[in-house]
């Protein structure tokens, strides 16, 4: 009976069970590898002794990032080295607490030692014409190049968008909150607020109102991949985000084709791609007549891709700052106060003109509380690097090639500073205590060494230009809640709550340009 049984049973599944011996042994075999090489790597360092196959920690990560990386800093704070290991999705990871252990990272981005990833796998998701992913004399060439976009000349064009841009926005804001009387949270309009003036500033006259629309669509599928598990198949968000950065570098590449040939016709620039075209079709012009072929990266979709670059550097993370500055500013209404009375020195929003270069240079304290936000929560907690080969860290560890480090300019942000846990941007206004000299080497929110951020001076503009605007033509007061501040991931940190705030009319009449 059993035997005619067998015979009935398909051969496929008679063979599997024959096999099932040998696969238990070779996943048993493959678990015990994983484990030992996963020990190897570890060494010294903190760290869980054992960890699920292939899986590792990423439960924990993807569940509760916060808390993730807050195991990581106290591991790597209570065991003295600076260090501490883990395992996530088939990678071996080193979170690097200590800001000289992080420098030295910084120092050594090239092809045998560390290279930036800006995402544990954003090469497939950022693409490859991307400006984290260079070395060397190429790099060097290409951010020389990129240096006309930040002038004080181009700075002073994008100032003027960009207060447009806030006014605008922040006086729907105002609407919103007067007719519904509620608290609003500030975190998505902030983001769309950042968006538009990202577009504005670096692509303004070239992208249609069509276009805008479906960037701001593809930029939200990109945001939502970037957290998400990284699974390049129809129907996973991973996917539809990589299609979605695709589309707007193409669309970037167009925005630059553009720009080229009204700068080559003489036009003046009005945004940050017009300032770069300007300076490279001169180059291009140059080659041509001298029989040679176009410089390096020159390439439209090429120019797409460093836009995108741009584009992320300076959207999330200053939409996480702005989050920040509101809060810091309603828990400290003395910082407040100065802010108020800095700004009302030099503008008004009933002078029906925009703040000049010369005003915003002359608003030294808040500039001195733009940098203190950005110390005290750092948007961009950790800087991705991939070992391209194996590299001696310290006298006693040294980096697996293939392991991915995470140096955390957060944790830097609160070593050596006197205080580090309190908000007081003194500490970058007083000539007596000049920390922001004192300390530099720990205030890490914008990279150091080769990498680092190109925009940084853009960036602390925005977030000056808009304290200044936004505490002078609004009242402001934060909805505080149990856990209201706790910092998320989206994907920069965020207040847990997207940042509620009643918001009122604070000017006899509202600027309007």
């Amino acid at each position: 009976m059993e035997l005619a049984m067998v015979e009935l049973l398909p051969a496929g599944f008679l063979a599997l069970r024959a096999a099932a011996p040998y696969l238990a042994a070779a996943v048993a075999l493959y678990v015990l590898v994983e484990q030992l090489s996963y020990l190897r790597k570890k060494g010294p360092l903190p760290g869980p002794s054992l960890v699920v196959p292939f899986l590792g920690s990423v439960a924990q990560m993807v569940r509760d990032p916060a808390g993730f990386w807050d195991v990581q800093a106290a591991r790597a704070r209570e065991s003295g080295t600076g260090l501490a290991a883990d395992f996530l999705i088939g990678r071996f990871i080193v979170f690097i607490r200590d800001s000289e252990l992080s420098h030295r990272v910084f120092a050594n981005v090239r092809p045998d030692a560390f290279h930036l990833i800006g995402h544990p796998f954003g090469k497939k998701l950022f693409g490859e014409h991307n400006l984290i992913y260079m070395f060397g004399d190429d790099h060097k060439d290409l951010r020389r190049r990129i240096a006309p976009n930040f002038t004080p000349q181009a700075l002073s064009t994008y100032a003027a968008i960009q207060q447009r841009v806030i006014l605008a926005h922040v006086g729907r804001w105002l609407d919103q909150s007067a007719a519904s009387g509620e608290a609003m949270p500030i975190r998505v309009p902030c983001r769309d607020m950042n968006l538009e003036t990202s577009q504005t500033v670096f692509v303004g006259p070239y992208l249609t109102e069509k276009a805008r629309e479906r960037f701001a669509k593809d930029y939200t599928l990109f945001n939502v991949g970037l957290m998400a598990l990284p699974v390049d198949l129809p129907g996973f968000a991973f996917r539809r985000a990589r299609l979605g950065v695709a589309r707007l570098v193409r669309t970037l590449g167009d925005c630059a084709r553009q720009s080229k040939a009204r700068m080559r016709a003489g036009g003046e620039p009005e945004c940050l791609v017009d300032y770069w075209m300007q300076e490279t079709m001169r180059e291009v012009d140059e080659a041509a007549a001298a029989g040679l072929a176009p410089p390096a990266h020159t390439d439209d979709e090429e120019i797409g891709g460093f836009l995108f670059d741009f584009l992320f550097a300076a959207q999330d993370a200053s939409t996480s700052s702005l989050c920040w500055a509101v809060s810091a500013l309603d828990a400290h209404p003395d910082v407040l106060a100065r802010v108020r009375a800095e700004v009302a020195a030099v503008w008004s929003p009933e002078s029906g003109e925009l703040m000049t270069a010369e005003k915003i240079q002359a608003m030294k304290y808040t500039q001195a509380v733009a940098r203190e936000v950005v110390r005290y929560r750092p948007p961009a907690t950790l800087v991705p690097h991939i070992a391209g080969e194996s590299f001696q860290l310290t006298e006693w560890y040294t980096v697996p090639k293939g392991a991915i480090v995470f140096p955390s300019v957060y944790e830097s942000s609160f070593q050596g500073f006197p205080t580090p846990d309190a908000f007081d941007p003194e500490r970058f206004f007083s000539e007596e205590r000049r920390e922001d000299v004192a300390y530099k080497r720990n205030f890490l929110a914008f990279g150091a060494g080769a990498h680092q951020c190109l925009g940084q001076r853009y960036a602390l503009n925005h977030l000056v230009l808009f304290l200044a605007l936004f505490v002078s033509v609004a009242d402001f007061r934060r909805d505080r809640t149990d856990g209201c501040d706790e910092p998320v991931y989206m994907p920069t940190i965020v207040p847990k709550d997207g940042c509620c705030v009643y918001l009122k009319q604070r000017c006899a009449r509202f600027p309007s340009f």
